[in-house]
């Protein structure tokens, strides 16, 4: 295999920087949700419903656009998204109320989802065959460093000096990477359009569609306890400004040894294995923070239990998609994402609606709840599949 050459790894960094920007601003609503409550004199839930705008916008999106758009070179879609999400974190920063900051979700959603579909792809048309994997896992990275260190500082840097000066950084880096990625990366011919009898048929599929929906339970039941992550560390484990930015810490660094733990088992384990295996992780999680003392030791040691599960569901799911989806599998992918955003959104609204009502154990039942239905539909996918297999589906 040749070597990437130094000019086309500066644009996979590129890339992975513009990942990086957008999942930072994307998720980093999550651990300053009390600082943008006391900023803009809004109620918890309020500020939660900033997530849930944007997973809603986000699903909602992200194939209609590709539907509208998919024709066009993927590099200048990345860069309309970006200059879009940048702009509208921007105005964000600016708002004067509530109305304006909902907007502005809204159209940072618009913008992720036009970015977010197609950076993949790019970057697989820059390098030679043999070398896509690389050069994907190398955009990945931007999302996996923005677990690691992009959420975690922007938590802190929304506690040091607020959650507008926060996203005014995050608009200003979005912007100068489109400068990079403009100078960077190079044109490339547009992607195929498609078409709504085709993005039916990848939904509507028989085997896909429950497929689809563990997912979108999985990421409702994280996010059902997630999104109120600070509230709780404040209210139930008494716990400072500090605390919020170590426990988004501690999140990251276990996700990223979780995923690398996923990236070897991958080798010897099957999707649906793995798949389990996270899930199982994840409800154990659950059910420990229900009975554990309310203690901060108690705490981080179930955070790093957590990102540990939950980053070996996310890339398992992933592979099971590709693999049920050999024909259609970027539009399947693609539809996937749509499905985790709506998950997310639908976590984010309980969250508030829960913890609001009844507290923080509220929570943790809903997201077992949530968690039971994802597999539920992992039980139904999963026979299926053995249906297919046999031809009698």
């Amino acid at each position: 295999m040749h070597p990437v050459p130094p000019s086309t790894a500066m644009a996979l960094r590129s890339l992975a920087l513009a990942y990086f920007v957008q999942a930072t601003g994307a998720l980093s609503v999550v651990g300053t949700l009390a600082a943008i409550a006391a900023e803009w004199h809004l109620r918890d839930e309020q500020a939660a419903l900033l997530i849930t705008v944007f997973g809603v916008t986000f699903a909602l999106a992200a194939p209609l656009l590709q539907m509208a758009f998919g024709h066009l070179p993927r590099r200048r879609q990345v860069l309309i998204g970006l200059a879009l999400f940048s702009t509208a974190a921007i105005i964000f920063a600016l708002a004067p109320g509530y109305y304006i900051l909902l907007a502005a979700r809204i159209a940072m959603g618009l913008g992720a989802a036009l970015i977010g579909p197609v950076l993949g792809a790019l970057a697989a048309g820059l390098v030679e065959d043999e070398q896509q994997g690389s050069a994907i896992a190398m955009v990945l990275l931007g999302l996996s460093m923005a677990g690691l260190a992009g959420i975690p500082l922007a938590t802190w840097a929304a506690q040091a000096w607020g959650p507008r000066t926060l996203f005014l950084a995050i608009g200003a880096a979005g912007l100068l990477t489109v400068v990079l990625i403009r100078s960077t990366v190079p044109a490339q011919a547009g992607g195929e359009k498609v078409s709504p009898s085709t993005l039916g048929r990848v939904v509507f599929d028989p085997i896909l569609l429950p497929a689809y929906f563990v997912v979108f339970f999985a990421a409702a039941a994280v996010y059902a306890t997630y999104a109120f992550l600070v509230p709780i560390i404040r209210d139930v484990f008494h716990g400072g400004e500090q605390t919020a930015s170590l426990a988004m810490a501690v999140l990251g660094v276990s996700g990223v040894v979780g995923n690398l733990f996923v990236v070897r088992l991958a080798r010897r384990y099957s999707a649906d294995t793995l798949l389990v295996a996270g899930m199982a992780i994840l409800g154990f999680d659950l059910m420990l923070l229900l009975v554990v003392p309310p203690t901060l030791a108690q705490l981080f040691g179930v955070l790093m239990l957590w990102a540990f599960a939950t980053d070996i569901v996310w890339p398992s799911q992933q592979r099971r998609i590709a693999e049920l989806s050999a024909q259609l599998r970027g539009v399947a992918l693609a539809v996937t994402a749509s499905f985790v955003f709506a998950g997310i959104a639908l976590g984010s609204a309980l969250a508030g609606f829960l913890y609001v009502r009844w507290g923080f154990h509220a929570n943790l039942f809903g997201s077992l709840v949530l968690l039971a239905l994802s597999w539920a539909c992992l039980a139904l996918s999963a026979r299926r599949t053995l249906l297919t297999t046999k031809g009698i589906l």
